[in-house]
């Protein structure tokens, strides 16, 4: 076992930290332009729905992919080859505005987004001590969800028409290489990374893999078909911007919260706590539809929606050896994966009706709140996968 000094050595965090927040930017910017561009390029909007489940599907190959990459070549070179990637795959999209040609290149983004989060959220997590693991999984988070937040801005600022948004989107991701291009310091050793069996991967929490796919199915939808939802409601481009910068900085202010109580309580009881809180925010849509109040709504939908992940993975990498860390993350990420190609299809059969995405994301956070409810009071010690 590397003893926490080493790990902390080689785990310093400007590298992703600085890279995932210019690629947060990007990504956040490219999750609302897709289905928003679709009638722009002469593309049938009912394909929005499609082209997010075939973007998490790319995630969920992706998932089972990464981690001999990462052994193979190092975090540092990954990193950067995975974002060239995903710049190629926007790159194509305005030049070849044909269905066929957008679901090929958001199967390959996703493969190449599940690469950059197995990359980032090993480098941060590689560390032998719980309470590191979950301060440096908040700044993660941060950075994540902040970077993410001004990408939703940019839709009222750049908008969604022409070839502008997808060079500004490519612009920042060639930006986000820069960091681990010129600093070849601080990436964990990757001559110690060890693959879990099957039987080690079936003792791991399952409220965490529950969590990580619950997380899925709701952030799939509100990426792939929220903006859609909204601008069916007769908003604007700029409200729009607006609510999915509202939910996403909700999920970035709960996070320093998440990352003090995760070490202070049941992790599977905070995780019924944040799905609870998901139920009440969609309760409340169904009280009014007044603006402000859907703003408050969808903030707090994103305090829910954007905290299970961390608490989940965390969970699961509690008293693991450092050595299965990047395996672990990315048996989290399979489930977040199976998650969000499976929530914009289920989301999509709601949108037929008045509040549809609203209710399919109350039946989603409520079955699992009773879920981690049950399981937080029959919580047992947990197996160690190592």
């Amino acid at each position: 076992m590397q003893d926490f000094t080493t790990c902390r050595k080689s785990g310093g965090i400007f590298v992703p930290v600085a890279g995932l927040t210019v690629f947060a930017i990007a990504s956040g910017y490219l999750m609302s332009l897709v289905p928003l561009s679709l009638t722009n390029f002469k593309i049938d909007s009912s394909y929005a729905s499609w082209l997010a489940s075939i973007y998490y599907i790319g995630l969920l190959i992706g998932s089972m992919m990464i981690e001999p990459i990462i052994a193979k070549i190092g975090h540092r070179v990954a990193f950067i080859t995975f974002l060239g990637l995903l710049a190629a795959t926007v790159a194509v999209l305005p030049i070849f505005p044909n269905k066929e040609v957008w679901l090929f290149a958001r199967l390959i983004a996703g493969m190449a987004v599940a690469g950059i989060f197995v990359v980032v959220e090993s480098w941060l997590l590689i560390g032998d001590n719980a309470k590191e693991r979950a301060k440096r999984l908040g700044f993660y988070m941060t950075s994540l969800y902040g970077g993410t937040t001004i990408g939703q801005l940019a839709v009222g600022m750049f908008g969604v028409k022409g070839f502008i948004p997808f060079i500004v989107i490519l612009v920042l991701l060639l930006i986000a290489i820069l960091p681990p291009l010129f600093v070849k310091q601080g990436q964990p050793s990757s001559d110690s990374h060890q693959v879990l069996s099957i039987k080690q991967i079936a003792r791991l929490s399952k409220p965490a893999i529950i969590g990580c796919m619950t997380s899925g199915v709701v952030m799939g939808s509100i990426y792939g078909l929220m903006p859609l939802a909204l601008k069916q409601s007769a908003l604007t481009t700029d409200q729009v911007g607006v609510l999915m910068a509202a939910t996403i900085l909700g999920g970035m202010v709960i996070q320093p919260v998440i990352s003090k109580l995760s070490i202070k309580m049941s992790k599977t009881l905070l995780l019924a706590l944040m799905s609870l809180l998901g139920v009440f925010a969609m309760g409340i849509t169904y009280l009014s539809s007044d603006y402000v109040v859907l703003i408050t709504a969808l903030a707090l939908l994103g305090m829910s929606a954007f905290a299970l992940y961390p608490i989940a993975i965390t969970l699961a990498c509690d008293n693991l050896d450092s050595s299965y860390i990047v395996a672990a993350t990315q048996v989290m990420l399979f489930s977040y994966s199976v998650g969000s190609a499976l929530g914009p299809i289920g989301a999509n059969s709601f949108m037929a009706e008045q509040n549809g995405i609203m209710d399919f994301f109350f039946i989603v956070l409520l079955a699992t709140a009773i879920y981690m409810l049950v399981a937080s009071l029959h919580r047992k010690p947990q197996v160690l996968a190592s």
